[in-house]
Formats: C-alpha cells, sequence, structure tokens
C-alpha cells in the first residue's frame, strides 16, 4: 500500500505517494529523474548511491522512503548553487579525481557530509573517510587531493 512521504529534495518541498519499503535511490532515479546517484552493488558497500539526508551521508540503496518523511535530502544535483559548482566538484574536475565517472557522485557526496563535520582533516583523515567508497578506476590518489583542497576553499583559503 503506497503512503504519502513529505520531505525536501534539493532545497524544493516534494510529496510523493509511493510504497514506503522502495528505496530512496529508485525514487530518485525513477520518480524524480535524477541519474546522478548510482546504482553499483545494492547492498550498500559501494556507496556509489551516496545522498545527504539530513547532513549525515547515507547509501540511498539501503535507505526505504518511508524513513525520509519530513527529512531533507541532498544529491549531486543540488550541491551545485546558481549555476556554480561546489568547491569538491570543482576540486574532483582540477585533480581529475576520476576515469569512469561512475563513482564520483558518491565520493563527491561523501566528501561533502566528511568536511561538514570535518572542515579540518589531515592527509589520513581523509583517507579513511574516503575509504569505504569503491573506486575500481584506482583515482585514490587524486580523490584525496581534490578532497584536501575543497576543505580548504571551504574554509575560504586557497590552495593551487
Amino acid at each position: 500500500m503506497d503512503n504519502t512521504i513529505q520531505f525536501e529534495l534539493n532545497g524544493k518541498q516534494q510529496e510523493i505517494q509511493v510504497d514506503p519499503g522502495l528505496k530512496l535511490l529508485w525514487v530518485l532515479r525513477n520518480h524524480f529523474g535524477l541519474t546522478g546517484t548510482k546504482f553499483g552493488c545494492g547492498i550498500g558497500f559501494c556507496k556509489a548511491c551516496t545522498v545527504m539526508m539530513d547532513n549525515t551521508h547515507v547509501p540511498s540503496c539501503q535507505v526505504p522512503v518511508g524513513q525520509i518523511n519530513g527529512k531533507k535530502i541532498l544529491t549531486i544535483e543540488g550541491l551545485a548553487q546558481n549555476g556554480s559548482l561546489h568547491p569538491i566538484q570543482e576540486a574532483f574536475m582540477k585533480h581529475d579525481a576520476f576515469q569512469c565517472g561512475f563513482c564520483t557522485p558518491g565520493m563527491i557526496m561523501n566528501a561533502y557530509g566528511f568536511l561538514q563535520k570535518s572542515p579540518s582533516p589531515n592527509h589520513e583523515d581523509i583517507i579513511r573517510a574516503m575509504d569505504n567508497n569503491l573506486c575500481r578506476c584506482g583515482a585514490h590518489v587524486r580523490i584525496v587531493e581534490a578532497v584536501a583542497e575543497a576543505a580548504t576553499k571551504m574554509k575560504g583559503g586557497s590552495q593551487s
């Protein structure tokens, strides 16, 4: 039986009628056309489907949509504002922190959540925070560099 689910998606209030057991990933992709959130493993292991839920990064393939009622959801599509990329997105581009790009949205959203809670991470902190997001292309070194640069820019500093 479908339920009415009300939540904020990328800054806009939404209401949908849907089976509350349906996973958030599929609601984002199929109901809202937000295909930046990727389906990877389907068991929450790879983190390609990472989104923010009330300022916490979560694997959307593991979140029943019934649990998002009244919550704020932020996807990769909502990270850029007013046509400007977020500093994390800019840093990923600058450092070529991707190859195939499949894991990139989940990486960026995980980095966003991490930097919200740890704005001044050291190298080891970044490695630990990003370790659970899988990249089969092996761009991890560039990903860590991008997250470090984004942390500096998000604090108002500059790093070349």
